[in-house]
């Protein structure tokens, strides 16, 4: 199950970083600032939405409330009918930045979400097959200064699915990766969906990423951030074509246009 129902939600931060200089800081020092204003969104169980929005608009933000580590101002997060009101093991967040402990083996870091499972064989046995179904065998030994930056996502993909959550929530799952690893990282995540049926949230920049990947898109505006686009996406898989698909190709241009980009690259 992964049913999220965002009503009326808004969320508000104090600044407390002083200005070095006057015209340093748009947010004065004490005042209140706001970031997400109104936002309602349903998401159905084992949609893949991404987001997309500018640098700042309060993506991570939203991403970190549905996961339970921030409170919302006011207006209430929903998941199957129940109220967030902290994180939980159904709901899974990956990082932007690598949270793979460096002194555990890719085995041993895939194992802290079950290590609580009594039967040894079958814990192994979960082990080994979700460090195969992310095409990590032969590095279960290895320690994450060993692994490559897409090795290192792989992985934590990997300790995220084996607890077999209801959500997976991935801020940036891309970032930092060569344009090839992107690509197949990216073409991994989208089997996993389809083969799982999870319900994944991701956060992202790149407006490709979430055309190819995504059942339905939402664009944020600038902060204080409202909900520019709210759309669904039923184009077949493999979307790989955008020149062929001519009605993902004016949609592609849209967002650009829709971010602060004339032209589409």
């Amino acid at each position: 199950m992964g049913h999220i129902v965002i009503s009326g939600l808004n969320k508000q931060f104090v600044n407390r970083r002083k200005a070095r200089r006057e015209d340093d800081s748009d947010d004065p020092f004490g005042q209140t600032v706001p970031v997400l204003e109104d936002i309602n969104i349903e998401i159905e169980d084992g949609e893949m939405v991404c987001f997309l929005g500018p640098s700042g608009c309060g993506k991570s933000t939203l991403m970190r409330i549905v996961a339970g580590f921030d409170r919302q101002s006011s207006g209430s997060v929903m998941i199957d009918g129940k109220e967030i009101t902290g994180p939980s093991s159904d709901n899974i967040f990956v990082f932007q930045h690598s949270g793979l402990l460096p002194w555990m083996t890719v085995s041993q870091n895939v194992e802290l979400g079950i290590r609580h499972m009594e039967d040894k064989h079958e814990k192994c046995a979960k082990i080994q097959e979700y460090i195969e179904m992310v095409e990590l065998e032969g590095f279960e030994d290895h320690y994450p200064h060993q692994l490559s930056g897409g090795m290192l996502r792989r992985a934590e993909l990997a300790r995220a699915l084996v607890i077999n959550p209801d959500i997976l929530i991935m801020d940036e799952p891309f970032s930092g990766l060569d344009f090839l690893t992107h690509m197949k990282l990216r073409e991994e995540v989208v089997n996993m969906h389809q083969f799982l049926g999870k319900t994944i949230l991701i956060v992202t920049h790149d407006i490709d990423d979430a055309l190819v990947m995504g059942d339905r898109v939402i664009v944020f505006s600038r902060r204080p951030s409202q909900i520019k686009l709210n759309r669904k996406l039923d184009f077949p898989h493999p979307r790989n074509f955008f020149k062929k698909d001519t009605e993902l190709a004016k949609l592609r241009d849209e967002l650009f246009f829709m971010l602060g980009v004339n032209y589409a690259v």
